[in-house]
């Protein structure tokens, strides 16, 4: 198993393994994906790339992957950043529901 390093984007450096093919490296970087969002919960596709080193058009393709499993829920989101809209996914384990903000609540 031959291993050398590739310049990705942003001058970071990764392994990179030659005998690995393109199916096992997509399930690597699903199951890093769905393990970071069991770990912390709901994020952005932008924060899961950033989070895990991995490239965001892998981290797209893995959560559509995903997704058709049903292994999560996805939906797009439009957040507003100095006045500029930025587009995402927003991504959580499907089925799980965050749990309720300690404090007071409101009675009914």
């Amino acid at each position: 198993m031959g291993r050398s390093w590739v310049l990705q984007d942003r001058f970071i450096c990764f392994p990179v393994l030659y005998s690995l093919n393109f199916s096992e490296v997509f399930e690597m970087h699903t199951a890093a994906i769905l393990q970071f969002l069991k770990k912390h919960g709901q994020h952005l596709n932008s924060e899961i790339a950033l989070a895990t080193a991995i490239p965001l058009p892998r981290v797209r393709t893995s959560l559509s992957d995903l997704s058709s499993r049903g292994e999560i829920s996805q939906c797009s989101v439009t957040r507003f950043t100095d006045g500029k809209p930025v587009e995402g996914i927003l991504c959580r384990i499907a089925g799980s529901i965050p749990p309720r903000t300690p404090g007071r609540k409101p009675s009914a």
